[in-house]
């Protein structure tokens, strides 16, 4: 599927594959858009066997071996390609009974983030689930994969948490720099959540200019026709989330991303990954 418009979303084997299929169908039938379930298959090539592979046999012995090997290895790559086929088909007529009018599939074997980069300027928003595969069996609370992810593009993406529950609740969590003004600006003009009501929460303290950001937001959206409700509340920002969206029933959050480099993030924590963790709502991340 090659259309710059499209909805992709990156799925594993996981059961956390039919949630990041419901949100996607549902983000593809609100923007219009076509949709393409993406099943990235990694390589490992260092699987091993009880075999000895420490060189100290004959010739003959070695060639047999790597001819053995290549069969074995030909063997695997077949059924896993066989048993993605099976999973996306079953995918895709789910994301269509869900109501979504084109639906692609693609399997590819490579490095999820090197995969997803090749693909960025056809897309319009990537769902992606908060965990997967390897943090379902390592019980991770948040996957290996999201950071790198998020970090790598510069398209939003919405990542899901299990379950779904079609949003009815928007919360933006607004900080007044350019990423989030970038945000309000791009839910005031899209379909996505036309019609929904949008919370928009600024947390620090209370000054002149936060409340005159904080206006200006909302006024942003007022005039796109949402009906929106504003708050400015002090305190940490991670705590004063977490809290609104209970005491406002949000089932969506908008927040931006990772705005500190990587080096930043690993002396000192990243507000976005604490906040993913404690989240139990779908997040679309703004880069």
């Amino acid at each position: 599927m090659k259309n710059e418009n499209k909805v992709l979303a990156c799925v594993d084997q996981s059961r956390y594959a039919d949630h990041v299929a419901d949100y996607a169908a549902w983000a593809a039938r609100r923007l219009d858009a076509p949709l393409e379930l993406l099943h990235v298959i990694d390589r490992h090539p260092g699987q091993g066997t009880a075999d000895d592979h420490s060189g100290a046999i004959g010739i003959d012995a070695q060639e047999n071996l790597l001819s053995r090997l290549s069969t074995e290895d030909a063997m695997r790559t077949r059924s896993a390609r066989e048993q993605g086929r099976v999973f996306l088909n079953r995918l895709r007529e789910r994301a269509l009974a869900a109501g979504a009018q084109q639906v692609d599939v693609r399997q590819r074997y490579g490095e999820l983030e090197q995969t997803l980069t090749e693909q960025e300027a056809d897309l319009r928003l990537l769902v992606l689930g908060r965990r997967g595969e390897a943090a379902e069996m390592t019980q991770r609370d948040l996957g290996r994969n999201v950071e790198r992810v998020v970090r790598a593009l510069h398209k939003p993406i919405l990542t899901v948490t299990e379950g779904f529950t079609e949003p009815r609740r928007v919360m933006i969590a607004y900080d007044g720099g350019a990423v989030t003004r970038r945000g309000v600006d791009m839910v005031a003009g899209s379909p996505l959540f036309r019609g929904l009501p949008i919370h928009l929460l600024m947390s620090g303290r209370h000054d002149a200019s936060a409340e005159k950001q904080l206006e200006s937001a909302k006024t942003t959206l007022a005039s796109a026709g949402f009906d929106v409700t504003a708050a400015l509340v002090p305190g940490d920002a991670e705590s004063v989330i977490a809290r609104t969206t209970k005491e406002q029933a949000i089932d969506l959050l908008i927040m931006g991303a990772f705005s500190h480099s990587p080096l930043r993030s690993l002396l000192f924590g990243s507000k976005t990954a604490d906040l993913l963790r404690s989240s139990r709502i779908p997040t679309l991340l703004l880069r």
